[in-house]
């Protein structure tokens, strides 16, 4: 069964009664499974907010959200954890960790109190740096690396939780033109081949064109559009999203949409 998220409203400020202010107000989507889907919207409207959500991490002010038909607020944390995995924007670990100490704290929900990740453990962790290309950085210092490899390095640890759905923030994010085409290609290669069903939230229109199979658009807490890519991303759509004027049109050499902004029409 799919994630559902029915009537979700969500505030940071709490206000009195009848003066409610939220972040996110009475959104309703599905995610289905093996999919690739885009949140898209400007600053502020939410779609962290909604990542956070749907990963347990905040908890909605009314509605609700359920996997296979159980509502995420009735699973424990543990199992949270295995079920979803989170990729923020930044990663700042406290200590010096090795890569392949950072992708084996993946592992952890699968751990007991006070327990040491054992040779199983250690298998999955090099397989997922195996899978993002980062094998070779696995006795290197995190803090070390470039931005493209600490966020591939981030996606393995992610990775090694062994989700059902990958949540990810802005993962191409002040990354320069090569290590965003090394994430896009890689976020590609797991969604299609090892059939990982992602959440994206990021503002580059074009990576969600190339990538994602459908397309939630947010707004000021609220969904403007939603469903399939080649559907909902359109001049009319990024002119109510952004207050944009775009060209859309169908880039023939990548077979993908392609977005170019004209100019700012508030």
């Amino acid at each position: 069964m799919p994630l559902s998220i029915e009537h979700v409203s969500f505030g940071y400020d709490r206000q009195p009664k009848g003066r409610d202010t939220f972040s996110l107000h009475d959104v309703s989507t599905t995610i289905e499974r093996g999919s690739l889907t885009g949140l898209l919207g400007p600053n502020g409207c939410g779609k962290t907010t909604l990542l956070r959500l749907i990963a347990g991490v905040l908890q909605p002010d009314r509605g609700a959200i359920a996997l296979d038909g159980r509502r995420i607020d009735q699973i424990s944390r543990r199992d949270l954890a295995r079920r979803f995995a989170l990729v923020p924007q930044e990663t700042h670990p406290a200590f010096d960790y090795s890569v392949l100490e950072m992708v084996l704290m993946g592992r952890h929900p699968y751990l007991g109190a006070f327990q040491l990740e054992g040779p199983e453990d250690l298998a999955i962790a090099r397989s997922c740096l195996s899978a993002t290309g980062t094998a070779h950085l696995a006795d290197r210092p995190y803090m070390t690396l470039s931005g493209g490899e600490k966020q591939r390095v981030v996606i393995a640890g992610a990775l090694a939780q062994e989700p059902e759905i990958l949540l990810l923030d802005e993962p191409t994010a002040s990354l320069d033109l090569a290590y965003q085409l090394e994430v896009a290609s890689l976020m590609s290669r797991l969604n299609q081949n090892h059939e990982v069903t992602m959440v994206l939230a990021t503002h580059d229109l074009n990576l969600a064109a190339s990538l994602c199979d459908r397309l939630v658009l947010v707004r000021s807490g609220r969904i403007l559009a939603q469903g399939p890519t080649r559907e909902v991303l359109t001049s009319a759509t990024i002119q109510q999203l952004y207050d944009v004027e775009a060209d859309v049109h169908v880039h023939e050499p990548s077979g993908h949409l392609t977005v170019v902004p004209i100019r700012h029409r508030p």
